[in-house]
């Protein structure tokens, strides 16, 4: 086990990594950005079938309408849902996100016209305030900083795989008269509503993912997770039957070597350090100077009582350097969605039938003139290459660098990246699609740096974790406007630099945006805060002990 040294005190044993609830919250997780992302390859087709009209252009503006109505609406209510988070718990909340998930694919799956589609995509995203409060969730598992690197790239993996495999099941499941007619039948119930089978596949997903969290996630909310869960206690039941499982009994060491048995499906970890109790904690006193340094977050107890939080004002929630992370976080998914949404237009855009030559530097005109499958298979690239840069590189850069370092780092490298991209139409042929390829990892290397270290930066500047879904909701809801607005704009830009011969100005525009988050990202300060009095804590095991070397000497 890993250990850490606190001046001249005694190494303390690190708590273990928490693997086992991190896979399970990813198992959750995996159904939404499935049921998200399954929508872009027939979204075109499925809004021309409601023979709206026959413009090509107004046809992916309804489209770009369907796409943006989900993050219009998880915009309006992610506050919301990060605060009922601090108030009933994280489970509760990210098991009814999942639910308005699933009831919306499935409303969306059987609309017959453009208002019911856009009524189920602003109904999940009205329901679904999952990002920030997964967020939440991995911060309160993740108890010291020496894990954080791991934690958080877990979730932007798993966002990865799902944005692979939902792309995929839409393409091969929409209409599925047409491309399996052996199967399903004309006039049948698939033909009347042609995208109802990948929709009824992603609610199935979310399904599955529902029962996961209702029988092995568990709560970490600092109140609620000393609450009866009646979820994990079937969950249990239910494993006991399985072969090889042990039924627990309220033998101690029973229990023990029967969790030791289930390493991948749930685990009793040891209370998180910063909300040990005194019935958690043998041997320290209630007015030990460690006691009131845990207890710090949750304030006093009532009588035979859970904890009761200390008053949280509003200055206290949204300090300075909360609300400068939210606004870098917030330029970031603007830029960065700009970014996703206007390179597939750039690499299909055709070059002019008679090339005028480039009046450089900023006048000139052209495309790659690309099909969907050549960019097909470039996004293919683009989101294995995300999963691997996610989890081999994100983590040694990060624990050698720190999360501030790094973001800084990222942020002032954007800028460079949105002013070299459109001049690469410029290159010879046998360049121009290997700087295709550059910039597309480019891209990604940075972006799975700037996402889990600003999440990470975020997380260690808040004062308590009661208030942490609050605050992650607020982020939440900034990236989600951000991202609806991002290309709405970029593509405005996109079509007028075209038209005046620039089709390098939506690019330079956003150039610009990241320059101003930069100069935000560089003003970003990690102050002392909740991680590092956790080391404080744990810097006094004579006072108290943690639960892990009690176990051991007690074995």
């Amino acid at each position: 086990m890993r250990s850490r040294r606190h001046g001249g005190r005694a190494a303390v044993p690190l708590p273990p990594y928490p693997s086992r609830q991190l896979l399970i919250l990813a198992a959750c997780r995996i159904c939404e950005p499935i049921a998200f992302m399954s929508i872009f390859p027939y979204i075109y087709h499925m809004v021309k079938d409601f023979n709206l009209t026959e413009d090509e252009n107004l046809i992916s503006f309804y489209a770009g309408m369907v796409t943006s109505a989900f993050t219009f609406a998880e915009f309006s209510t992610g506050v919301v849902w990060g605060r009922l988070s601090d108030k009933i718990g994280r489970k509760p909340v990210l098991l009814m996100g999942m639910g308005g998930t699933g009831l919306s694919v499935l409303l969306f799956g059987f609309s017959p016209s453009l208002p019911v589609a856009l009524f189920a995509r602003a109904l999940g995203g009205f329901l679904n305030g999952n990002i920030g409060v997964l967020q939440t969730t991995v911060a309160e598992l993740v108890t010291v900083k020496e894990h954080q690197p791991r934690a958080y790239a877990v979730m932007p993996l798993v966002w990865c795989i799902g944005s692979i495999v939902g792309p995929m099941i839409g393409g091969a499941l929409a209409k599925p008269v047409e491309t399996l007619p052996s199967i399903f039948a004309p006039g049948s119930l698939w033909d009347r509503f042609p995208y109802l089978l990948p929709n009824l596949f992603s609610a199935v997903c979310v399904l599955i993912g529902v029962v996961i969290g209702i029988l092995f996630l568990e709560e970490t909310h600092a109140e609620m997770k000393l609450e009866r869960d009646r979820g994990l206690e079937l969950g249990k039941v239910v494993l006991s039957y399985l072969p090889g499982r042990t039924r627990e009994t309220g033998d101690r060491s029973r229990a023990k070597n029967a969790e030791e048995q289930q390493p991948l499906l749930f685990e009793t970890e040891e209370p998180l350090p910063t909300y040990l109790t005194n019935e958690t904690s043998p041997g320290s006193s209630s007015t030990s100077t460690a006691s009131q340094q845990v207890s710090a977050d949750l304030g006093e107890r009532d009588e035979g009582g859970p904890p009761r939080p200390k008053p949280q004002s509003g200055g206290r929630i949204f300090t300075k350097p909360v609300v400068t992370i939210i606004a870098s976080y917030g330029i970031l998914a603007f830029h960065t969605m700009v970014f996703d949404s206007l390179l597939p237009v750039f690499l299909s855009t055709n070059a002019p039938e008679h090339r005028m030559p480039p009046s450089l530097p900023f006048k000139f005109v052209g495309g790659f003139g690309m099909d969907t499958q050549a960019i097909g298979a470039l996004l293919s690239v683009q989101g294995l290459y995300s999963m691997v840069a996610t989890q081999f590189l994100f983590p040694p850069i990060t624990t050698r660098m720190g999360p501030l370092r790094l973001f800084k780092m990222v942020s002032v490298s954007y800028p460079l990246l949105y002013f070299v991209t459109p001049y690469i139409v410029l290159l010879p042929d046998s360049l121009r699609m290997v700087s295709v390829y550059a910039i597309v990892i480019w891209k990604c290397s940075i972006t799975t740096l700037a996402y889990p270290s600003n999440a990470i930066l975020l997380t260690n500047s808040a004062a308590t974790t009661l208030t942490l879904g609050t605050i992650n909701g607020a982020a939440a809801s900034t990236a989600s406007l951000c991202r609806a607005i991002g290309p709405l704009v970029s593509g405005f830009l996109y079509t007028m630099g075209l038209e005046s011969g620039y089709s390098g100005l939506s690019w330079w525009v956003t150039g610009l945006v990241t320059i101003g988050g930069a100069f935000v990202g560089l003003r970003i300060t990690e102050p002392r805060g909740r991680m590092d009095e956790k080391d404080d804590v744990e810097a006094v095991p004579e006072t108290l002990p943690r639960t892990s070397d009690r176990l051991v000497e007690e074995d």
